[in-house]
């Protein structure tokens, strides 16, 4: 079955392609390859129409919770442009710009009023890393009743295990997941 995309209903949301993100170490892409096949994403995208949505992460979020494999810790402050999406890849005057304090884009955004508000019923999602904010973006886009797909190589992780990990053991049960390509021939 072909996949088809209505980009009246559709939107592409980018998790975390911000300066301070995408400098970071990841594979097993790097934060410029998730990059710019994100920005061929986005260009669909914003040329048929549809809306894109640029989600940063604000840092410090406080006293994290207690995990088994803590990150490791976030400098106090961060230098001047670490959480601005990375130049040439959004459009603010027509973008949806979201601020998350947690690990998904919907959570206490308003992200997912929004969209309905505006008739979509279809997410994909593209970012870093793979098994953090895109994995939580997905989780919270289906709890909220939407359809979701995942650019597999517009996203990366932290190290090429975990990327691996939830792009095939974990999205799959909860997203359709796609390459770029597909995803940008999958509209009229």
């Amino acid at each position: 079955m072909t996949l088809a995309l209505d980009p009246s209903h559709s939107v592409l949301v980018l998790v975390d392609l911000q300066n301070g993100v995408v400098g970071m170490p990841v594979a097993p892409l790097s934060g410029e390859q998730v990059v710019a096949a994100a920005t061929t994403l986005a260009a669909r995208f914003r040329g048929l129409g549809a809306p894109v949505v640029t989600v940063t992460v604000a840092y410090p979020t406080g006293d994290a919770p207690p995990v088994d494999a803590p990150l490791p810790p976030m400098p106090a402050s961060m230098p001047p442009g670490w959480d601005e999406i990375v130049d040439g890849l959004a459009e603010p005057e027509t973008d949806i710009r979201v601020t998350k304090r947690g690990w998904g884009a919907f959570a206490g955004t308003g992200l997912a009023e929004t969209l309905r508000a505006r008739g979509v019923d279809t997410v994909v999602v593209a970012g870093i890393a793979t098994n953090f904010g895109v994995e939580q973006t997905v989780r919270e886009a289906v709890s909220h009743g939407f359809a979701v797909l995942v650019a597999s190589d517009a996203t990366s992780s932290v190290s090429a295990e975990h990327h691996e990990f939830s792009l095939t053991r974990v999205l799959p049960m909860l997203s359709r997941v796609r390459g770029v390509d597909e995803l940008v021939k999958a509209f009229p």
